[in-house]
């Protein structure tokens, strides 16, 4: 039987090997990325990318976008998807940063224990164990391990995590498998793997360069 920790580790190494130390687009500061990555959720980057770049043009700052019309919001972000239903929800994510902090800033979740700033994060409506993830980790660089959908498909595949684990349990599964040094290489390099060869539907099994060590690759 394989122990889980170091076959993790192994499948970080081969993934590093393979395709190198991965560096993600500059840091955003940590409401940038919050709102962000709401406006990510059921889109792909470009849209996100859009969204978020034709928000910040209308509202320059995140104060002047907390206090807009909400339409003003929704039509900002419309190449995101879902708009009706992000707009208001990235305006009261704002509200209620403003009301408990006095300020809209995250910087304080820096210095608090990681579980109590991750369920912090949480406590907002449509901010899932993903997203608040995704902010700690790339924003503030607290060892969070997001899991979105391919990290999902390919741990699965792997035997990284049980078959019948949901997405939401992953993540603290996930986070004790793989060392906290390695979150931000192998959340990405997993990524990658997931979106150009381990894809949903015809996994590339033959160029995938953890073929031998994966049921999937090896025919089962």
């Amino acid at each position: 039987m394989k122990d889980p920790q170091q076959f993790a580790r192994q499948v970080h190494q081969r993934l590093l090997d393979f395709y190198g130390q991965p560096t993600w687009r500059n840091p955003l500061p940590p409401v940038d990325e919050l709102v962000s990555t709401i406006l990510s959720q059921n889109t792909n980057d470009a849209n996100r990318d859009r969204a978020f770049e034709l928000l910040r043009a209308r509202f320059p700052t995140w104060e002047s976008a907390r206090d807009a019309e909400p339409a003003a919001v929704v039509a900002a972000i419309r190449p995101a998807g879902l708009a009706n239903q992000k707009g208001p929800r990235i305006q009261q994510v704002l509200r209620q940063i403003s009301a408990e902090r006095g300020s809209l800033g995250l910087s304080f979740l820096k210095d608090l224990p990681l579980e109590e700033a991750r369920g912090w994060l949480m406590k907002f409506k449509g901010v899932g164990p993903k997203t608040a993830a995704i902010v700690l980790l790339f924003s503030l660089g607290r060892p969070a391990f997001p899991v979105d959908t391919h990290i999902y498909r390919v741990s699965g595949r792997l035997g990284l995590r049980p078959e019948g684990m949901t997405v939401e349990q992953a993540h603290p599964h996930l986070e004790a498998l793989f060392p906290p040094e390695t979150y931000y290489a192998a959340h990405l390099n997993i990524i990658r793997l997931g979106r150009e060869i381990c894809a949903a539907r015809k996994p590339d099994c033959p160029a995938c360069p953890l073929k031998e060590m994966c049921p999937v690759g090896r025919g089962g």
